[in-house]
């Protein structure tokens, strides 16, 4: 029985892990599951958000961590951490849809910036954020992310991202000092 109050465990991920992490994007990100949760980008994406391959590269590429997170022996999350010099990038975050809006990801995303900080020495944190989602924007404002109108292009044509169901997408970059 999975229950809000049993502790959390954070783990670096491993190769066996990565099926079902593919699973919890998607999940989290994609499809009509998605819908149960707040983070869902079915209207703006379909296809799939990741791939065996993708989270794989996360997994063994240096200077990154997949941090798995479980409940119960359970994955119920997960996030990207990467060490890119002064800072950390802090990406693939994806909270189980039927666990979202009880504080999950606030407990997460505390964590990951804790341990960039304290493995790497590092003093801020980046994200990229696809612009138009702006409850999700305002959320990591919440957290003490701020926007900084930085913006790159989204991958239109490789639908290992996704496919747009609309012209505008791109990425906002959000910086967070970490102190």
């Amino acid at each position: 029985m999975d229950t809000a109050d049993s502790p959390l465990t954070y783990r670096d991920a491993t190769d066996a892990d990565v099926d079902a992490i593919v699973a919890l994007i998607e999940s989290a990100y994609r499809g009509d599951s998605s819908r149960a949760g707040w983070t869902t980008e079915a209207d703006i994406l379909q296809g799939q958000r990741t791939d065996p391959q993708g989270v794989l590269e996360v997994v063994k590429a240096p200077d990154s961590r997949l941090l798995t997170v479980e409940r119960e022996g359970r994955i119920v999350a997960c996030c990207q951490l990467e060490h890119r010099g002064a800072h950390a990038y802090f990406g693939m975050f994806a909270v189980s849809p039927a666990l979202q809006g009880g504080g999950l990801g606030r407990a997460i995303i505390a964590e990951a910036e804790r341990q960039a900080r304290e493995t790497w020495g590092v003093t801020e944190m980046h994200m990229t954020v696809i612009s138009v989602r702006e409850d999700l924007i305002a959320w990591y404002e919440r957290r003490g992310y701020r926007r900084t109108g930085e913006m790159t292009p989204f991958p239109y044509g490789d639908e290992r991202f996704g496919i747009p169901q609309r012209a505008d997408l791109r990425f906002e970059l959000l910086v967070k000092p970490l102190m």
